[in-house]
């Protein structure tokens, strides 16, 4: 088999791979309004679901996967991961898709700014910054799961949080909001902070000096990044929630929407610093004069034990901050 004949055996099995995906997401769809529609006849207590909102639900998250694929900003693997990351979140709340817009949206855009500096700095840099499966998985796993038990208590719609009168669905809500934020917050810090702070980071756990790169190392910048990232899902959030929910006049307040999401941000990257500092080897090669995250002949270990990668480091952060952003958000928020 040539080379041209290998080439094109790959790129037509791709192509198969995304018709039945797509196939079997729009059955699954079906399968799942049908179940939704029988459910709420025989309990006569459930919403049906518009079909409106699965077409939404599958064509919105379908073409935003396969632009982020064009664009390099996820690989095969990841756009598949995300496309049913999406669809879930989607047909649960609105206000979950527009979170999981915005930080899709900003990463990869943010992971792609100033990319000729950051290729000198990050040893495991990647031309457009694409996220794989695994990726999608560690930052869109928990909220996935929490949209399902979401809709397994309130059905898919959108409403208000207010803990007085749907504590469970309200504490689901901010729970996925921590965990989009947090992932959003890390990432706007190590993408911003990384090239914008004109101070050396410093080391989460002793305060020393260390390179560029290090796992667990911040800035000012940095710190105020990931503030202004989780701010920016709340606000997202937030938003969606003026536009869709109807009875918010007769709710607890929906501003304190932004400011937990600014709160899971800035609180998300120090949880991911202090893991990455303690658990994520960290070592400066001086063969090719940057950070990495294994042990090489020529690394100098700088801070951190082998146990976790980047990967499940996020998604620990993602699990802290979702466990504890609706406990501290029930004893703040304001009653309506």
């Amino acid at each position: 088999m040539s080379y041209y004949q290998e080439d094109f055996f790959k790129e037509y099995l791709k192509m198969m791979a995304n018709i039945v995906v797509l196939n079997l997401l729009i059955c699954i769809s079906l399968a799942f309004w049908i179940v939704s529609m029988t459910a709420s006849t025989y309990y006569g207590t459930l919403r049906p679901i518009s079909p409106w909102r699965w077409l939404f639900s599958v064509l919105v998250p379908l073409i935003i996967a396969t632009q982020g694929f064009k664009k390099k900003s996820l690989d095969h693997s990841g756009a598949l991961g995300g496309l049913v990351v999406g669809f879930i979140l989607t047909v649960a709340n609105y206000s979950f898709f527009t979170s999981l817009f915005v930080f899709f949206v900003t990463s990869s855009k943010l992971t792609k700014w100033k990319k000729d500096i950051k290729k000198q700095i990050d040893s495991e840099y990647k031309e457009g910054g694409q996220r794989n499966w695994m990726q999608v998985f560690c930052n869109g796993g928990v909220p996935t799961e929490l949209a399902v038990l979401y809709m397994i208590e309130n059905g898919p719609g959108e409403i208000p949080i207010d803990f007085s009168k749907q504590y469970t669905a309200s504490w689901m809500c901010l729970s996925l909001l921590g965990a989009l934020a947090c992932s959003a917050g890390d990432t706007w810090a190590s993408e911003i902070g990384s090239v914008m702070s004109k101070s050396k980071p410093r080391l989460i756990t002793t305060w020393e000096k260390v390179p560029v790169g290090t796992n667990g190392a911040i800035t000012s910048v940095g710190l105020l990044s990931s503030l202004l990232g989780g701010m920016a899902v709340g606000i997202a959030y937030f938003i969606t929630q003026l536009i869709f929910v109807t009875d918010l006049e007769m709710s607890a307040p929906q501003w304190p929407i932004i400011v937990f999401g600014a709160a899971a941000g800035l609180l998300g990257s120090i949880v991911d610093s202090y893991l990455g500092a303690t658990m994520q080897y960290s070592g400066f090669d001086q063969n090719i004069g940057m950070v990495v995250n294994h042990q090489t002949e020529d690394s100098k270990h700088i801070s951190g034990k082998p146990i976790l990668d980047n990967n499940a480091v996020n998604l620990f952060s993602s699990i802290i901050i979702a466990l504890v952003l609706p406990g501290v958000a029930w004893f703040f928020w304001p009653r309506g």
